[in-house]
């Protein structure tokens, strides 16, 4: 019971622009990318990460996210709300940048452009930091379906719907319910993804992008008649599950890629 009131007050108070995954889908994502991390790339991260005294990905996965309620922090925030997503024009669900993402203004470029400072030696270390923590919450963004679609609904945040007697939108859903669904903490949801083998990691942002806005159209994801019940969770968190696997395995590989062999 008190799980189903802890997310009954989530969707209850949801922001008009709720949030990718959540705080414990972030932080799977996380989890699943640190146990693919080479020694050389683990070892950058934490270098990175010692003057703010965190130690893992998981620690600063939600950080993009955080920055809109931190006082000291809110312009930043403000200013790269609109990198957490990207919106496409139609069903066809293809990237071109100058229509997607004016100015490279979405989370597709926002991902290019922070993995290359990340790779950077000659940047000054905070700057760095600064861009592992938006790459490390930019990539689980990208892989969750409604923060890439194409349909006129600010990602699902006006596609009203009706869970358990109560109003929210399908974005709040799929910001905790779906993943929540299979009531574990976020620790033991990541341990049991990684028991089977992890996905091989493939792909680059726009595709990644485009692979979330064919799911938004082609996996069922928008209930026709407005519901959310059990079932609808039960059968989305296998889609849900499979993103964040995708998320965390690209995540490493793409921080392998950048800390290991980091440009000088």
């Amino acid at each position: 019971m008190f799980r189903h009131a802890l997310l009954f007050a989530l969707l209850a108070f949801a922001p008009t622009f709720a949030h990718a995954w959540g705080p414990s889908g972030h932080r799977i994502v996380a989890a699943l990318a640190e146990r693919q991390l080479d020694p050389a790339a683990k070892a950058e991260v934490r270098r990175l990460l010692a003057p703010s005294h965190e130690r893992s990905l998981t620690d600063i996965a939600s950080w993009a996210d955080d920055l809109r309620h931190d006082p000291a922090q809110a312009a930043l925030g403000r200013a790269t709300a609109p990198l957490h997503f990207v919106n496409f024009s139609s069903s066809a669900c293809q990237y071109d940048p100058p229509r997607d993402c004016p100015d490279g203004r979405c989370v597709v470029a926002a991902i290019d452009r922070y993995a290359k400072i990340l790779g950077d030696r000659s940047r000054p270390d905070a700057e760095r930091a600064e861009a592992l923590r938006f790459l490390v919450h930019f990539v689980g963004d990208v892989h969750q379906p409604l923060h890439a679609g194409y349909r006129d609904d600010r990602g699902g945040n006006r596609y009203q719907v009706q869970w358990n007697g109560r109003g929210t939108n399908l974005h709040a859903i799929w910001d905790t319910p779906v993943l929540a669904s299979r009531r574990l903490g976020w620790k033991r949801h990541a341990a049991l993804l990684a028991r089977t083998p992890l996905p091989r990691a493939t792909g680059t942002p726009l595709q990644w992008a485009e692979e979330s806005c064919r799911a938004t159209r082609d996996d069922g994801i928008y209930p026709r008649a407005h519901t959310v019940d059990a079932a609808y969770l039960a059968r989305m968190r296998p889609l849900a599950e499979r993103r964040v696997r995708l998320a965390g395995a690209r995540l490493a590989a793409l921080l392998n890629r950048e800390l290991s062999h980091s440009r000088r």
